[in-house]
């Protein structure tokens, strides 16, 4: 979830009991794929080179050193080593209002960051002299302090800066503050407003990770993060853990996402991926999420990374050459496995999430998800659902305005539209026995565009049972809620996020004490060449590492 939506829950507490009670023309070819990256056209710009490479030592110490003195069109190649890097630490900005801060700033455009070796190159949040990495309470670093308190770090921060590439390394304890923080790798085109600030970026062979958690105030919170960003965008070969909020996310980019993930592995997280009011063409594939809270959630809301809805509907009313339809925001052949793991950290409304669910649509609009594996989740494979949003909105945002239903207690009630739900294999989820626990769940509140269901294996079954035959086709058109035919469905969910009194003999796991994981370094490639595109320089001879 984003930020500023933590406190915004799915559905709160004594009002979201109330809840029960109350009663397209073809236009582009659209298609995210990976082919839409920033693209590298051959070995141009100059090359800076941080740190020791087998022997040959480079013109720089820090990575911010060569970023300062990086022009556009530039490389910087990182050695293997430890890096304290502290630009914020040593330039704060006056404002923390838009979050222009990192331990590396990037505010040139074109630039290309790239480590020599995926686990060997760590950007590391703890104090300068600590151990790689270090757990203990007394070597994190939570930041420049303003008014007396820590306001938080970011670690490599992209600031507004266009088609800026990031690869092959590792960031590491990076946490939250008074002014936020806790974002391990940030693409940021700004904070808030109604327009974009950054296009076009690319990150692969990614590590996030944190290994230091005392609560929420000083907590990882995001491992990869764009936000106000538009594409083309590409990330590849990413791996986060142990973050309170989600691994990835993408977000507020206005429906111009276009963005490809390929290969990513979450674990270990409140939310395998998040993504606020995230839409237009966003493509997920082969990737695993296992062992989070919840594995993957987007979700509409109207306070925090506008603008509402989430709407996956292709740019310019077009057609993807993914689904054949007007939904250009899919996410296919990835694995959602045991996601049941209370233990893991988290936050705000991205905890309250419900636990044992391998994906959730939470209000999610034109949303595809298709040809992927569902298995171990023990309470639902995937729960397409509403979202509540008791905040009172951002730029211009309103419930009215947003196709939301007001209901008093729980505030703006946000509902799934148009979502398809194709060819998904589903096996052995909902493990936990409760009542409506399955494969497969919808919950609606009022009038909405009907969601769809086809062709799925569920051998667990559905709620309401009779989901694929009543809800087979998008048609496109309006029908009610089914709140009233399902309340038990709501009571089980309710139970579930822990946000009222649960049904008699209902049985869920609840929040746990936080246990954090290690990164699985050998299971987690390098990347193969990192000369690879790179002009030739002291390092890099004939293409390949010396």
């Amino acid at each position: 979830m984003a930020r500023s939506s933590r406190l915004r829950t799915m559905l709160t507490g004594a009002g979201a009991l109330a809840l029960i009670g109350s009663s397209i023309t073809a236009g582009a070819a659209w298609q995210s794929t990976a082919s839409a990256t920033v693209r590298h056209t051959g070995p141009t710009g100059h090359v800076l080179l941080v740190g020791t490479f087998k022997g040959h030592k480079g013109q720089y110490t820090s990575i911010q050193a060569a970023v300062n003195a990086a022009k556009p069109g530039d490389w910087i190649l990182v050695a293997p080593g430890d890096y304290h890097e502290t630009s914020d630490l040593t330039s704060p900005p006056s404002s923390y209002s838009d979050s222009a801060d990192g331990a590396v700033m990037i505010t040139t455009s074109g630039l290309h960051l790239r480590g020599m070796s995926r686990s060997g190159v760590v950007v590391d949040g703890t104090k300068p002299g600590s151990p790689q990495c270090s757990s203990s309470a007394a070597n994190q670093q939570f930041g420049h302090v303003q008014s007396g308190q820590a306001v938080g770090r970011n670690g490599i921060t992209v600031y507004k800066a266009n088609n800026v590439s990031i690869d092959n390394l590792t960031v590491c304890n990076f946490l939250s503050g008074s002014k936020g923080g806790g974002n391990g790798i940030w693409w940021n085109g700004g904070a808030g407003g109604t327009t974009t600030q950054l296009a076009g970026y690319e990150g692969s062979y990614l590590t996030a990770t944190s290994s230091f958690f005392n609560g929420e105030a000083t907590a990882a919170t995001y491992g990869i993060f764009a936000s106000h960003a538009a594409g083309p965008g590409s990330w590849n070969q990413l791996y986060a853990n142990n973050q309170n909020d989600s691994g990835m996310y993408v977000g507020a980019c206005l429906q111009v996402c276009n963005v490809t993930i390929q290969n990513a592995w979450m674990e270990n997280n409140a939310l395998g991926y998040s993504g606020t009011n995230s839409g237009g063409a966003i493509v997920i594939t082969h990737s695993l999420f296992d062992n989070n809270y919840d594995g993957l959630d987007t979700n509409t809301a109207i306070t925090g990374d506008p603008p509402a809805p989430q709407n996956g509907a292709c740019p310019n009313n077009g057609i993807s050459k993914i689904t054949h339809t007007h939904s250009c925001w899919v996410v296919e052949y990835s694995k959602f496995v045991n996601n049941n793991n209370n233990f893991a950290p988290g936050s705000g409304s991205a905890q309250l999430g419900p636990i044992g669910t391998g994906m959730t649509l939470s209000a999610g609009h034109n949303d595809t998800v298709m040809h992927n594996t569902f298995s171990g989740n023990g309470a639902w494979g995937l729960f397409v659902l509403p979202y509540a949003d008791s905040g009172g909105g951002s730029d211009g945002a309103t419930c009215a305005n947003t196709g939301g239903h007001v209901l008093g207690g729980l505030g703006c009630i946000l509902d799934p539209n148009g979502d398809a739900i194709l060819s998904n294999t589903f096996v052995h989820n909902g493990w936990f026995k409760n009542p409506t626990n399955s494969d497969i769940a919808e919950l609606t509140y009022g009038t909405h565009v009907a969601n769809c269901f086809s062709k799925n294996v569920v051998p667990d079954g559905t709620y309401a049972p009779n989901l694929q035959k009543a809800e087979a086709t998008c048609t496109g058109k309006n029908v009610l809620g089914n709140v009233a035919l399902v309340t038990n469905l709501f009571n089980q969910v309710v139970c579930d996020a822990g946000l009222g009194t649960c049904p008699a003999g209902s049985h869920y796991p609840g929040r746990g004490t936080v246990k954090l994981s290690a990164v699985p370094t050998k299971k987690l490639p390098t990347m193969p060449n990192p000369c690879a595109g790179v002009p030739s320089n002291a390092w890099c001879v004939g293409g390949k590492p010396i």
